[in-house]
């Protein structure tokens, strides 16, 4: 199904970059055991293979080196010391001559297939991604790859960008400032556009926090010690799942936000993020129900929503700030209740709150970081939610147009759902959910069945 056609390595242009580091912070500490992220970006193209090896394959090189002269920790790596502390911090750290692994391959697998809502074999994305590198000791230091790009032909039929990132290097913020900067760079020539924009990363370490939390997020309970031994995790294996797409068109979450109001005449503003967290949350869990997976009556279920916090930390930090800088926001509900014929207005309600709550607190990130450590890592059922509307990630044109579609495949690990704006509307919603077959068959039965009860 894959051919590699190349093997390179892009650095920053010579001596743009040299010797920089950046300490990590807590928050980006507590992710260097996770999995890393995967993300696809398919882009329609019926150019010639040799128009995607000759002038495709060069420009999007040479503006991704462009681009890393301003994003340099993505050429970097972390720098993990022996028995990590508070004294000795990893670090993310470039020397001149630091580069990226990208990977050029061509696949015969079926292009519309794959950039479809239906579901699809988990199985075929895998190999559109492309691995991190080992990390390996030197000195007495451990270095550890953090990005890593494979660009696949479809021949006839266009091309997919696949990435991955150590999710210790950054958030969904920081990774899409990045890929904002690289396509405009790619469709323009230069970096003029971006620099423009005035969005630089801004690299200051501003958050100022106890020194514990650097503790805590370097021994979470239950994950992978951070060693010596230590080696980038990955979860690639055969699965029978199946990847669906599922779009809430801006019309079904008007419809159910005036059904929201009726049952909530009180509750105040709703939004379209929160109606279709907690619709599919709901969906979900009756879809076990559904396939007669039964519950126990005290189970528990978990939503946990990512925040931003730049702009809620007070003071509030720049929205370019590098790295890190989420939070969550943690709902729970008992299992039979959430799969019960109530469920979604019970999960609207407690999702909202939680979220509302979580908002209110200023730098509450920073003084309940322990307990949000600890909360967001515990092995209690439950849906992490990746991604979010305000991200426009079908806005990112490298000269060829916007993409066909966006996948992040990183939610096949963990039970998570993506939650994205579409191609066509930055007001309807799509959510990437991936199940057994037999369960995605009753998650689009029920998503649509309960859609009908509402409008009736």
């Amino acid at each position: 199904m894959l051919t590699v056609l190349e093997n390179s390595r892009v650095s920053p242009p010579p001596a743009t970059v040299g010797e920089r580091s950046l300490p990590l912070t807590f928050l980006d500490m507590m992710w260097l055991s996770h999995i890393p992220v995967h993300q696809t970006f398919f882009y329609e193209s019926t150019h010639s293979k040799e128009y995607f090896l000759e002038t495709i394959v060069p420009n999007l090189k040479n503006s991704l080196s462009i681009t890393l002269q301003h994003f340099f920790p993505f050429a970097g790596n972390i720098i993990l010391f022996p028995n990590p502390s508070v004294e000795k911090k990893p670090e993310i750290r470039h020397v001149e001559g630091d580069s990226v692994a990208v990977t050029i391959a061509e696949s015969t697998l079926d292009f519309n297939d794959l950039t479809g809502n239906h579901p699809r074999k988990c199985d075929m994305f895998y190999p559109l991604v492309p691995l991190l590198g080992r990390a390996e000791q030197v000195s007495d230091y451990l270095i550890i790859p953090l990005f890593s790009v494979q660009v696949t032909l479809f021949l006839n039929s266009g091309f997919c960008i696949g990435l991955t990132n150590h999710h210790s290097l950054c958030d969904a913020s920081t990774r899409y400032n990045f890929l904002e900067a690289w396509s405009s760079i790619a469709k323009h020539g230069t970096d003029e556009f971006f620099l423009d924009r005035g969005s630089l990363p801004f690299y200051e370490r501003v958050l100022k926090y106890l020194s514990s939390l650097d503790e805590i997020s370097l021994n979470i309970p239950g994950f992978p010690a951070i060693n010596m031994e230590y080696q980038p995790r990955h979860r690639f294996r055969p699965t029978d799942n199946v990847r669906g797409t599922i779009v809430l068109t801006q019309a079904q979450i008007g419809g159910i936000k005036n059904w929201l109001f009726t049952q909530l005449p009180k509750h105040g503003y709703i939004s379209s993020f929160s109606v279709a967290c907690a619709y599919i949350w709901h969906c979900i869990a009756k879809s076990y129900v559904h396939i007669g997976e039964k519950k126990g009556e005290d189970d528990l279920e978990r939503l946990v929503c990512a925040v931003n916090w730049r702009p809620r930390l007070d003071p509030p930090i720049p929205q370019t700030y590098f790295g890190n800088c989420i939070g969550a926001s943690i709902t729970k509900i008992k299992s039979t209740i959430l799969g019960s014929n109530n469920g979604f207005l019970t999960a609207f309600k407690l999702f909202t709150n939680d979220l509302s709550d979580t908002l209110k607190k200023k730098n509450g990130v920073i003084e309940d970081g322990g307990m949000l450590i600890k909360a967001v890592f515990t092995q209690i059922p439950g849906i992490i939610v990746s991604g979010t509307p305000k991200i426009k990630f079908y806005d990112l044109d490298f000269g060829w147009g916007k993409p066909k579609k966006h996948e992040t495949i990183s939610i096949d690990y963990n039970g998570s759902i993506s939650v994205n704006a579409t191609k066509e509307s930055h007001a309807d919603i799509e959510i990437g959910v991936t199940l057994p077959a037999k369960q995605m068959d009753a998650l689009l039965s029920i998503f649509s069945e309960e859609l009908e009860s509402i409008f009736q």
